[in-house]
């Protein structure tokens, strides 16, 4: 299903009060100076806390990140007026159709600020409760709870996020996944006929120099964290150093990795699924060769994660951040990112496009996704073993 808009868009960039720009970085295209805003993440998540602890009245941020601190609203139904600033994760080209149709639908203005998840969650780390920011459209659940965690999401309302399974919001009701995506390894049948269905048996001897990833990539990152979380610390580091010995080949960003899987110059690569869709959606089935491999049943290679929203607590469109949010759980949304951008819906009622594998057949490894909010000491263990940097 193709979304209706308008030939007027709607949505409004953000002019940046710092040094991230509109724009810099998203889920599906990434530069290579995200290595340095990565690099610093943990001194800026170890900067906010400090802050945190010592801020004044106009800075400070919220400890129980509840609503009470800002009165959210009871209702959020019927059209309205006003404006609504989104700091996204999400790249405005991906997300421009939905979100124009959402003011098309409510007359609500949207101000975008884009960038990598990472860097947005550590630019609200720093600007507390002084955020412009009243919602925070991430492409992965690490980033969420990395905020969730200072404190800053107001607790969304039961009704509101009770139709997205547990599985993927956060505990708390802090944040709730919009759409689902699953880690596999996109491979070249020619190159690898008899593909690895485990992250170890990327691990033979018969893979090296043959496998992409994209190790600026927060999908990549989100995996390196929920191997932390399934397997420990140091078998975590014993996998990595492994995969570090293999001499993979670092790449700018997922689609690179699976142009490369595809034109033959690498057999395997660490992608998201939807990499493979888009390329066939774009230039027809019998012009792809890659295929995906859908890993073994429990491997942490086959991580499901989620795109998710959260609205922040010192919001003052807080009325407004929630009518986005209950539309992004629509199904004018749902069905968005099912045909569009072929990622897993999550509300019930709406079916992934055909051309995936039924979400119910999947199956993942069991982990709570507000886990994966360690990502400054995901990108210390990435930078010790040497897999962090192009």
């Amino acid at each position: 299903m193709l979304i209706s808009v308008t030939g007027m868009f709607r949505v409004r960039p953000v002019s940046p009060s710092t040094s991230l720009l509109a724009s810099r970085g998203s889920d599906r295209s990434r530069s290579s100076g995200r290595a340095v805003a990565l690099r610093s993440f943990a001194a800026v998540l170890a900067a906010a806390s400090l802050a945190a602890a010592c801020a004044s009245d106009e800075s400070a941020s919220s400890d129980t990140g509840g609503p009470s601190d800002t009165g959210g609203p009871s209702d959020t139904s019927g059209p309205s007026t006003g404006e609504v600033t989104v700091y996204s994760g999400r790249s405005q080209e991906l997300v421009e159709p939905i979100l124009d149709e959402f003011t098309e639908q409510t007359g609500i203005t949207v101000g975008f600020r884009g960038g990598d998840s990472g860097e947005l969650a550590a630019q609200l780390l720093t600007e507390g409760d002084a955020s412009p920011a009243d919602v925070f459209f991430s492409q992965d659940a690490g980033a969420l709870g990395a905020v969730a965690d200072a404190g800053l999401f107001a607790t969304l309302p039961t009704d509101l996020v009770s139709p997205v399974p547990a599985a993927f919001r956060s505990t708390d009701d802090l944040w709730v996944g919009t759409s689902g995506r699953v880690r596999v390894f996109v491979v070249n049948p020619e190159l690898a006929p008899e593909p690895p269905t485990t992250i170890d048996e990327l691990l033979d001897p018969a893979w090296k120099g043959k496998i992409g990833f994209a190790p600026n990539n927060a999908s990549w990152q989100s995996f390196v964290t929920g191997l932390r979380v399934l397997r420990g610390e140091d078998a975590a580091r014993t996998w990595l150093e492994g995969f570090a010995a293999q001499d993979p080949v670092p790449l700018e960003n997922n689609v690179a990795v699976r142009d490369a899987v595809d034109g033959g110059e690498l057999a395997i690569g660490l992608v998201n699924h939807y990499y493979l869709y888009e390329k066939i959606a774009a230039e027809g089935a019998d012009a792809v060769t890659a295929v995906n491999q859908f890993v073994a049943a429990g491997d942490p290679g086959g991580l499901v994660n989620v795109a998710g929203v959260g609205v922040l607590a010192s919001s003052e469109h807080s009325d407004e951040a929630l009518e986005l949010v209950e539309f992004l759980l629509s199904e004018t949304a749902q069905r968005y990112f099912a045909d569009e951008t072929y990622e897993y819906p999550l509300v019930a009622g709406v079916p992934a496009s055909e051309l995936l594998p039924p979400f119910d057949t999947l199956e993942p490894p069991t982990i709570d996704l507000s886990d994966l909010d360690s990502i400054a000491e995901t990108q210390e263990l990435l930078s010790d073993v040497g897999l962090l940097t192009l």
